[in-house]
Formats: C-alpha cells, sequence, structure tokens
C-alpha cells in the first residue's frame, strides 16, 4: 500500500501531516482564534455575524453554566438542535469541561430518544424550541437527564436577515417551564476561567451512534485527537486555507456535517455560512452574497441548482472547490463538468470515504488526478487493506473484499459493549462491514456492504433499530426491513410484516406507513409494507433478510 501512495501522492502536497497550532484539542484553537484575531468573522448566520472573540466568550459562558450545573469531565450532555451557532456554542462548552458531546439527530422521535438516552445516560440536553415536547414526553422514562437547555433559533438571526428563513427560523419565543433558555444562560454567566487537562488520544469528547456491523445503534466512543486529526488532514489534503469562505449546509449532527461546520472553521479560523437545511434558492443566495469558495454537499444538491430556473443568469463563479458525496446521485464527470461550466471553474469530485467510527474522511480525492468512481486515496497516517471475505487473506489489486482501515482518528470502542467491540475493532483496525477494492495506483472503489444497514439520504439506517421501532405496534406479531432502491434516497426502507391473528384484515398497509412515520424519523420510517403470514427464518429463529431481496422483490 506505501508503494502504491508513493506514485499516487499529490507532489504539491507534503506527506507528512502538520496541526496548525500544534496537537491540542479543537476548543483550545476557538481560544486562539480568540486572541490571533478576535475580530474577525467566523460564523454567519442568515445575516448574522458572529466574530471570534464572541463564540468564544459564548463558549466559556455556556461553560461557566454547565460547571454550575455539575457537569464534569467525562459527562455526557447530547445536543438536539438544527445547524445554528447554539450548536457550535454548546458543542465546544461541553468539551471545555471535558465533557462528552452526544449529537442526536433533529428528526429522532420519543422511542428513538427514550433508547438512545438511556444507551448513555446522557446528563442533560440542548434542545430546539420546538423539539422540546419530544423530550418532555420521555422524561419519566430517562431519569439520567438531570436538566435540559431550549433554544430559539432565532434568537441569532439579525433584525433583517439577508437570507430566506426556513420555517423552523420563524418561531415565535417560548419559555417553556422545566427548562433553562440559552441565551438567557450566556447573559446571567461570567466566562469560564479554570483549564481543564485533556489527555488527546484518550480522553472521549464525542459519542456517535452507529450499528457497527450489526445490531441497534451504539455509542462510538471518538477521543478528542480524532477531532483534530481528521480535520487537520482533511484541510491539508484538500488544500483548504485560512482565507476560504466556507459554505455548511450539511447537518452538524452528522458526522461529516461535524468535520465542515463545526471543526473546520474553528481549526482553520475561516468563514463559515451556516444554515439550518438546504433550500437551492437560498444556497444560490448564500454564495453569491458571502462569496463561498468551498463547499461540501451531496450530489442531488448539485442537481437540484442546476437545474434552477435562471441558474445560468447567477454568479456563482467564486466558488472554487466542491466535494459532494454520491447519495441518490453519483458524482459522475459529468455532473462535475456541468457544475465546472455553471461556476466558471469549481471543481468538484466524490468527497471521501469514511465511517462513524474513524470519525469520516479516510480518504480524500486528489483534485490534479481526480479518478472518477473511487473515493479517493487514503490520507495522512491511514493504511487500508482489503481482506478476501471467505479466506480472510490480502485481496489483490482491483479484487474486492472488506475494507479494513487504521489511522489516528479510529475510535476507542462502543460503550459497554465488549463484544460488538471487539468484532469491529482489531488490533487497531476497523473492520468496516463494507466491500471495496484497491486499483494499482491506491484508489479505494466502495462497491457496497456486508452488513445489512441501509443507506437512505445519507443517513445510516440499521433494520435491527427500525424494527424494534416497529414492534412496539400492539397488532405486529413479527417484522423486518431491508432496503430497496430509491433514485432520490439512494435506498428506501421496506418492511415485512405479520401481523397478530386479531389484527389480520383490520390495518392496512398505509395506515401501518403513517402510524411509522409518527414514532421515528422520516429517513428510516418504512416507505414500503409488505404483509406476510410468516418470514424467512433459520431453524434456529433468525430472520434471513437476504431472502426477502429475492429478484422478484425487487423494483418495488
Amino acid at each position: 500500500m506505501k508503494e502504491l501512495l508513493q506514485k499516487s501522492w499529490p507532489k504539491s502536497i507534503s506527506k507528512t501531516l502538520i496541526y496548525r497550532l500544534g496537537q491540542r484539542p479543537l476548543h483550545e484553537y476557538v481560544k486562539q482564534n480568540a486572541l490571533d484575531i478576535p475580530d474577525q468573522l467566523a460564523y454567519s448566520f442568515y445575516g448574522r455575524d458572529l466574530e471570534w472573540k464572541e463564540v468564544d466568550e459564548s463558549v466559556d459562558q455556556f461553560a461557566q453554566f454547565l460547571a454550575d450545573q455539575g457537569v464534569k469531565k467525562g459527562d455526557c450532555v447530547a445536543l438536539f438542535m438544527q445547524n445554528c451557532p447554539q450548536y457550535i456554542i454548546a458543542h465546544y462548552g461541553i468539551q471545555r469541561l471535558g465533557g462528552i458531546v452526544v449529537p442526536l439527530n433533529p428528526m429522532y422521535k420519543e422511542s428513538e430518544l427514550d433508547y438512545l438516552i438511556n444507551e448513555v445516560k446522557i446528563k442533560a440536553i440542548v434542545a430546539g424550541q420546538e423539539l422540546y415536547p419530544r423530550i418532555e414526553g420521555i422524561r419519566s422514562k430517562t431519569p439520567s437527564i438531570e436538566f435540559i437547555v431550549t433554544t430559539n433559533y432565532a434568537d441569532y438571526l439579525p433584525d433583517e436577515p439577508t437570507l430566506k428563513l426556513p420555517q423552523e427560523l420563524t418561531l415565535e419565543k417560548e419559555h417553556l417551564n422545566g427548562s433553562y433558555d440559552f441565551i438567557q444562560i450566556l447573559r446571567e454567566h461570567e466566562p469560564y476561567s479554570n483549564h481543564i487537562e485533556i489527555d488527546l488520544w484518550n480522553d472521549i469528547g464525542l459519542m456517535v451512534f452507529t450499528s457497527g456491523t450489526t445490531g441497534r445503534p451504539k455509542a462510538a466512543m471518538l477521543p478528542y485527537g480524532s477531532a483534530l486529526f481528521k480535520t487537520a488532514a482533511t484541510i491539508q489534503g484538500n488544500q483548504y486555507q485560512s482565507s476560504e469562505r466556507f459554505l455548511t449546509v450539511a447537518p452538524l449532527c452528522h458526522i461529516a456535517g461535524m468535520v465542515m461546520g463545526v471543526n473546520i472553521p474553528v481549526y482553520s479560523g475561516c468563514k463559515c455560512t451556516l444554515l439550518t437545511r438546504f433550500d437551492p434558492m437560498t444556497t444560490i443566495d448564500a454564495i453569491e452574497q458571502n462569496k463561498i469558495t468551498a463547499w461540501y454537499s451531496i450530489a442531488p444538491m448539485n442537481v437540484a441548482i442546476l437545474n434552477t430556473p435562471g441558474i445560468e443568469q447567477r454568479d456563482l463563479t467564486s466558488l472554487k472547490k466542491n466535494a459532494s458525496t454520491s447519495f441518490g446521485v453519483p458524482v459522475t464527470e459529468q455532473l462535475a463538468n456541468q457544475w465546472k461550466r455553471l461556476t466558471q471553474g469549481c471543481i468538484m469530485h466524490e468527497a471521501s470515504y469514511g465511517l462513524s467510527e474513524t470519525h469520516t474522511c479516510d480518504t480524500f480525492m486528489p483534485a490534479d488526478n481526480i479518478k472518477w468512481g473511487s473515493c479517493g486515496i487514503p490520507t495522512f497516517e491511514t493504511e487500508v487493506k482489503i481482506i478476501n471475505t471467505e479466506t480472510g487473506e490480502l485481496a489483490g489489486l482491483g479484487e474486492k473484499g472488506e475494507i479494513v482501515i487504521k489511522n489516528p482518528g479510529v475510535f476507542k470502542g462502543y460503550l459497554n459493549r465488549p463484544e460488538a467491540t471487539s468484532e469491529t475493532l482489531r488490533d487497531g483496525w476497523v473492520h468496516t462491514g463494507d466491500i471495496g477494492s484497491l486499483d494499482e495506483d491506491g484508489y479505494l472503489f466502495f462497491h457496497g456492504r456486508i452488513k445489512e444497514m441501509i443507506k437512505s439520504s445519507g443517513y445510516s439506517v440499521f433494520p435491527e433499530d427500525v424494527e424494534a421501532l416497529l414492534n412496539e405496534h400492539p397488532g405486529i406479531l413479527q417484522s423486518a426491513v431491508i432496503g430497496v432502491p430509491d433514485e432520490i434516497r439512494g435506498e428506501s426502507v421496506k418492511a415485512f410484516i405479520v401481523l397478530k391473528p386479531d389484527y389480520v384484515g383490520k390495518i392496512s398497509e398505509l395506515e401501518m406507513i403513517a402510524w411509522a412515520k409518527e414514532k421515528m424519523a422520516a429517513y428510516k420510517s418504512p416507505k414500503y409494507v409488505e404483509f406476510l403470514q410468516q418470514l424467512p427464518a433459520t431453524s434456529s429463529g433468525k430472520v434471513l433478510r437476504r431472502l426477502l431481496k429475492e429478484p422478484e422483490r425487487k423494483g418495488v
């Protein structure tokens, strides 16, 4: 592998990873930015500009509040919000105390939150105002929660927004009993002045939920150094400069969005425009107004902009770099050329390969040697092997096998799941459960998944998780879910359900789909339901999902 990288590594990029401010946790980069460039723009939120000195002071004020509430090193605090400045402030406020950030997708419903909160024993939650009722509804089931902070996103809007506001930014502020108000916290607290020592490569700073290779979501424990390493590697590999003007649209709760929106601006000290969600016209306006130079997108976003009426009259020429991920729509040379013509020169390419257990971004695409269909080459200090799934031996060049990865950013294991940890993490190598191959130049190609995880709209959907939620329905005797092809989402969820005898003929597939929508996030809620008399299973009773994917069942 090292020999392959010798000839494919870009000559313009040093093979030695250099940390801009040294090996320090990223919350210390926030502090240093406030000292070095206090009046420089850090984040812009629909026209509300935050400078580094304000970001740092707010981080310290929030940290002091948490300390007053008894939060200490090693405690888990969840973030349950849409993209907003409050998310970034809370993230680094938690870590400034040595706490552990636990991102929760704002699409989660009560049943999902109940499971996840109890799995990690979350001590506190910072939530969007509109999401508070979901937490309030499960308080009696989640005894670890000691307090809740809520926020109205509009608290960080300017008097006259420069971009169109999504619905969640237009809600009137509510004073919710049983929670602390985020903006009031900052007004009432002096900045935190203590310093907590962090063991960069051993202290856990982030827990993200993932299935690993099987099962319901588990908390992958990532040390503070994982974020630093992957952020530094992403910036150096993609040759981002401190003068970049980033656009962040991807969800900050997702590991890729976290790298691009939470970590990269802090590490580099660059300017970042933050949007709560993707809207073609708002994104176009943001690129024009703020002269965005770098954007991480998913390919359907680029397609939506290309198909926007009148797009030829808009000015997107400030864009120079666009790493994009193939979800539903592949990043092809044809699409990249269309994008290059529209922007008059922006280089678009596949972003990278990675997973939650490695803090993502395990590869990068050399901008001067793009190989279409590939995920690029392994990033700094990263080894990638392809293992034959039958023999366990190294696969040859071009041969398919399981992708196995090792680098300083890999996780420490799954919280309280030693068996799952030993299955995935072996001698420092992460066994991904994904099928891939390496070519003669060391480029990684992704071919699919060994595990039965479903990838829907860019999110990982774990069959066991959906099945557990479905089985809460009083009429379901047994369920199994699979992924089916979807031109827009990549994959959608289909559920096969065995009803209890008393419910047969008394509930329809559409009614079951509607019930599921109320119980789980939209991306994992089944789009199709089929009732069966029994599920295919082994003699021991294990459901055989692969038999539900027989050819005659495809093309739903």
